[in-house]
C-alpha cells in the first residue's frame, strides 16, 4: 500500500459508533427531533446511544414519524439483520416509493432509529422488538414469524418429515433442514411448482392468511387440505389448535411486497371553493372586532364578579348557560371565549373565601390597546394553550364532567395541531377554502399513531371553527393577518422574541382593516340611538349607562327607558348633562321624545327619599307618601307614617328601593348627612394573575445555545472516554485508582510539560465521572485546569479525584 493509499474506515459495529461518525450538524438534528435524549445531557455518545435505545424514547420516535417512514421501519423490522438497501426497496414497490424511499431512510437513520451504511443496515434492536410479529402483537405488516422462529420448538424429527414431504434429501441435523426449507421457501421458482400440486381449498386458506393476521385455527383432526399444508411447512402449529402462515410463504404469495397498500405520498390537501383574497381579509377583520367585542362583553358582564367557582374547579353547567344567553351564543362557543379569555391572562380566580371568577387587573390593561393589539393578545395565547374548550361537556376518565375552566382540559398536542392546520392552509393560493376532510387525511398521514388520532382529528375541526371566530381565516381561507402569525423562513417560531415579531406583522396587516371608532351615534324618534360603527370607548362605556343594548351586528343599537335613564342618574349625572351628553354625540337632532323622557325622570327622581332607619321614606309632599300607603301593592313592605313627610318600614333599603320602582315611582336612596347617594357600577378584580402554562407536549425543544452546549459536552466526554491512555483504567470500566501522592505528582508534572490527562472525578453529589483536563496550576489542595468536558476553565478538590492517568500520545 502506497503512503497516499488511505485504509477504508471500518463500517460501525454499534449505534455509538455511527453516532461518532456524525457530525455536530447531524447530532443537532437528532437532539431537535427527539429532546427527551437531552434529560439530562449524556456523558458521552456511548451514553447518548444507550438512551435512543430504551423503549420510551423509541415509542415517542416512531409515534412521530409519517406513514410512509412507520412503514419503512416495519418493513425493516421483517427483514434479516443486516440487510441492504435493495432488499428493504424490494419489499416496499409501488409508484413514488423510488423517491420517498431515500427520504424515509435517511430519517430513520437521522432519528437514530436505523443505522448503518445501505449493505448493512440496521433498525435499532428496541424498535425491531415492537415492530417485529409476535402472537401478542403481530406486525403492521401483517406477516408472521420466519420458518425458523416458526419451527424453533417443533421435535427433529417432524422437522424431517415436512423436509420430506417437501420434497427436500433429509438433512443429519435440524438446522440444517429449516435452511433447507427457508430456501424453499424463498426461490421462486422452486416456490411455484410445490403450489401448483397444492389442492385447491389449500389455495383458499392461504390466501385468507397472507396479508394477515397471519394465525388460524384448525381442529385435532384437520382436513386434507390443511393436512397437506401442515405436512409441507407452509403452516406450522403454534400452539394446540392454532397454526401460523410462516413469513417467506406470505412474502412469496405477495410478490414480495411487505405491505398491500403503501403511501409514499401526502395526501393533498383539496381545494373546495377559491375567494378573492381582500374578501378574505375583510371577512376575517370583522370576526376579529367581534371577538374582541365578544371578550369585552363577557368580563364586563361579570365586572361585580362572576360565577362562582365549583369545589372541583371550573364553572357550573348554570353558569355556563347562563353566560351563552348574555352572549346570544351555543354553550360550546360560550365555553371557548371563557377560555380564551382565560388562557389570555384576562380571566381567574379571585382567590376569595367565597370564590368567584372575575377580571383581572391585566384586563384593564388590555382594554386600552389598539385593537390590532389587543387581538393578537388573544390569539398568540390561543395558539400555544393546551387547554381545549372543546372538550367541555364530554367525561373524563373517570366519567367525569368536564367543565369550562376546569381542570382536565388540557391536551399537549393541541398547539401543534393549530400551527399544523395554520401551516397546511398558508401553503395554498390566497383565498383558498379547504376541504375540511382532506385537512384531517393528511394530519393522519403525518401523524398516523392509533392512540392519538381520534383526538387530533377532533383538534383539527375545533382549530377550524375557532380560527374563523378569532378572524384568523375568513370565509374557511386563511387571511394575510393569520399568515402573518407563522413563523417565516429561518425563524423557528418557538422563542418569546419571534412570537412577538410574528405578533407585530399581523398588527401591522391587521390594523387598517379594522374600522375606526366613532364619535357620535345617531338619536331617532323611537327611543332609539343607533351607533353605525364601534364607538370610542368614553362614549360607548357612557351609553351603556344611559341606555340598554338592545341589538348587535355591524351597528348596535340602543334603548331608552325609564330605568336606563334613573341608572344615569343614580350614577350622578344630572339631566341638563345628559341633554348636553347627546347633544355633542348625536348626527341627528335630539328627538322631543327623549327629551321629555329624560326630563319626566329627573323631576320625579329623587322626589322620594329612603335612607337607614330599618328603612325610612322621606318626601316633602304628603300627598303622595298618602298614595304610597294606600296602595295595597305596598303591604309587603309593612310601611307606617311616622311623620307627615316619613315612613318607616320593616325592609331594608335596598328592598324598599326596588319595592317602591316596581309601583312607578322613582326614589333616590340617600346618605346619613341627606344627600342623594350617587351609585357606581363596582369592578371587581382579582389579584395579578399569570396566564396558565401550556402542559408541554413532551420535553421543550432545545434553542440553539444548548444545543451547542450539550453536543461540545457530549464531544469532550466521549473523547474522555475513548482516548488511548498511558496508564490502563480499572477493570469493568469504573474509574481510575491512584494514591493522592501520585494523583499530586502527576498533575505538577503535567502542569510543567502541558500535557493532558484523564482523570476520575466524584462530586459533591456522589456522582463519578470522568474528564480530560489540561493541568494549569496546582496549590492549596486545588488543581486548576481546561476541562475538555465542560469546555471552560475549572478548578478541582484534589481529594476528590480518584484516579489519574497520562493520555497516549496517539
Amino acid at each position: 500500500m502506497s503512503p497516499n493509499e488511505q485504509t477504508p474506515a471500518a463500517p460501525p459495529r454499534s449505534l455509538a459508533e455511527a453516532l461518532r461518525t456524525r457530525d455536530d450538524a447531524s447530532l443537532a438534528r437528532l437532539l431537535r427531533a427527539r429532546p427527551d435524549l437531552l434529560g439530562p445531557v449524556p456523558n458521552d455518545l456511548t451514553q447518548l446511544a444507550t438512551r435512543a435505545g430504551t423503549r420510551a424514547s423509541v415509542i415517542r420516535a416512531l409515534d412521530r414519524l409519517d406513514r410512509f417512514t412507520q412503514q419503512v421501519a416495519q418493513a425493516l423490522a421483517v427483514t434479516p439483520e443486516p440487510t441492504t438497501y435493495a432488499t428493504l426497496r424490494g419489499l416496499l414497490p409501488g409508484d413514488g416509493t423510488e423517491e420517498a424511499l431515500p427520504r424515509a431512510v435517511a430519517r430513520l437513520r437521522e432519528q437514530a432509529l436505523a443505522w448503518g451504511a445501505d449493505d448493512q443496515l440496521r433498525l435499532v434492536r428496541t424498535a425491531r422488538e415492537l415492530l417485529s410479529p409476535a402472537p401478542q402483537h403481530p406486525s403492521p405488516t401483517g406477516l408472521g414469524p420466519t420458518v425458523a422462529e416458526a419451527t424453533s420448538g417443533m421435535s427433529p424429527g417432524r422437522v424431517q418429515e415436512i423436509v420430506a414431504a417437501a420434497g427436500l434429501a433429509s438433512t443429519h441435523d435440524p438446522v440444517s433442514a429449516v435452511a433447507a426449507l427457508t430456501e424453499l421457501f424463498t426461490t421462486p421458482d422452486r416456490m411455484s411448482a410445490l403450489l401448483d400440486e397444492a389442492p385447491a381449498e389449500a389455495v383458499d386458506v392461504l390466501n385468507r392468511l397472507v396479508w394477515g393476521p397471519p394465525y388460524g385455527q384448525v381442529t385435532a383432526q384437520p382436513a386434507a387440505h390443511l393436512r397437506w399444508l401442515l405436512d409441507r411447512g407452509l403452516l406450522v402449529p403454534t400452539t394446540p389448535g392454532t397454526v401460523v402462515l410462516p413469513r417467506e410463504v406470505a412474502l412469496h404469495l405477495r410478490g414480495g411486497r411487505a405491505h398491500r397498500e403503501l403511501e409514499p405520498l401526502a395526501p393533498a390537501v383539496r381545494e373546495r371553493t377559491a375567494h378573492r383574497p381582500q374578501v378574505v381579509d375583510a371577512t376575517a377583520a370583522a370576526q376579529a372586532h367581534t371577538a374582541l367585542d365578544t371578550v369585552e362583553e363577557l368580563l364586563k358582564d361579570w365586572d361585580e364578579g362572576g360565577p362562582a367557582v365549583l369545589r372541583a374547579g371550573g364553572l357550573s353547567v348554570r353558569d355556563l348557560k347562563r353566560t351563552a344567553t348574555a352572549l346570544d351564543t351555543t354553550e360550546p362557543t360560550a365555553a371557548f371565549w371563557v377560555e380564551l379569555a382565560y388562557a389570555a391572562g384576562l380571566l381567574a380566580s379571585d382567590g376569595e373565601a367565597d370564590e368567584r371568577y372575575a377580571a383581572t387587573p391585566a384586563y384593564d390593561e388590555w382594554v386600552e390597546l389598539p385593537p390590532a393589539e389587543r387581538w393578537t393578545r388573544l390569539v398568540v395565547p390561543w395558539l400555544t394553550a393546551t387547554r381545549t374548550s372543546g372538550l367541555v361537556g364530554g367525561r373524563d376518565g373517570k366519567d367525569r364532567t368536564l367543565s369550562a375552566l376546569g381542570p382536565h382540559l388540557d391536551r399537549s398536542a393541541a398547539p401543534e395541531v393549530r400551527h399544523r392546520i395554520l401551516a397546511l392552509l398558508a401553503a395554498l393560493p390566497e383565498g383558498t377554502e379547504p376541504e375540511p376532510e382532506s385537512l384531517t387525511a393528511r394530519l393522519t398521514w403525518e401523524r398516523p399513531s392509533p392512540a392519538a388520532l381520534d383526538l387530533r382529528t377532533r383538534l383539527a375541526r375545533w382549530t377550524l371553527a375557532e380560527a374563523e371566530l378569532l378572524g384568523v381565516t375568513g370565509r374557511g381561507a386563511l387571511a394575510a393577518h393569520g399568515r402573518a402569525l407563522l413563523p417565516t423562513p429561518g425563524e423557528s417560531g418557538t422563542s418569546a422574541p419571534e412570537a412577538s415579531v410574528a405578533a407585530a406583522r399581523a398588527e401591522k396587516l391587521l390594523s387598517p382593516l379594522l374600522p375606526d371608532p366613532l364619535d357620535h351615534v345617531l338619536l331617532q324618534a323611537d327611543l332609539t340611538a343607533v351607533a353605525p360603527g364601534p364607538l370610542e370607548r368614553p362614549l360607548a362605556d357612557a351609553l351603556a349607562v344611559l341606555a340598554d343594548v338592545e341589538s348587535k351586528g355591524g351597528a348596535t343599537v340602543y334603548r331608552f327607558t325609564p330605568g336606563s335613564v334613573r341608572r344615569a342618574l343614580d350614577a350622578g349625572r344630572t339631566a341638563s348633562d345628559l341633554h348636553t351628553f347627546l347633544t355633542a354625540h348625536s348626527r341627528t337632532p335630539v328627538p322631543q321624545p327623549l327629551t321629555y323622557l329624560i326630563d319626566d325622570v329627573a323631576r320625579r327622581h329623587g322626589h322620594l327619599r329612603i335612607g337607614a332607619a330599618s328603612a325610612y321614606v322621606r318626601c316633602d309632599d304628603d300627598a303622595v307618601l298618602g298614595e304610597i300607603m294606600a296602595d295595597k301593592r305596598a303591604a309587603p313592605l309593612r310601611l307606617r307614617r311616622l311623620a307627615p313627610t316619613v315612613l318607616a318600614a320593616q325592609a331594608d333599603p335596598g328592598t324598599l328601593l326596588e319595592g317602591l320602582r316596581s309601583m312607578g315611582f322613582a326614589p333616590a336612596a340617600e346618605t346619613p348627612e341627606g344627600d342623594v347617594l350617587i351609585t357606581r357600577a363596582h369592578a371587581h378584580r382579582t389579584p395579578p394573575r399569570t396566564a396558565p402554562e401550556p402542559v408541554p407536549d413532551g420535553p421543550p425543544l432545545p434553542d440553539g445555545t444548548l444545543l451547542d452546549a450539550a453536543i461540545r459536552a457530549i464531544r469532550a466526554g466521549d473523547t474522555a472516554a475513548t482516548t488511548p491512555r498511558k496508564q490502563a483504567p480499572a477493570a469493568n470500566g469504573e474509574l481510575p485508582r491512584t494514591t493522592p501522592a501520585d494523583t499530586l505528582a502527576t498533575m505538577q508534572a503535567a502542569v510543567m510539560t502541558g500535557d493532558t490527562l484523564w482523570i476520575g472525578y466524584v462530586n459533591a453529589e456522589g456522582a463519578a465521572s470522568q474528564r480530560v483536563i489540561a493541568p494549569i496550576r496546582v496549590e492549596g489542595g486545588f488543581v486548576t485546569a481546561y476541562d475538555h468536558t465542560a469546555d471552560e476553565v475549572r478548578t478541582y478538590p484534589l481529594h476528590r479525584v480518584t484516579g489519574v492517568a497520562e493520555l497516549s500520545d496517539q
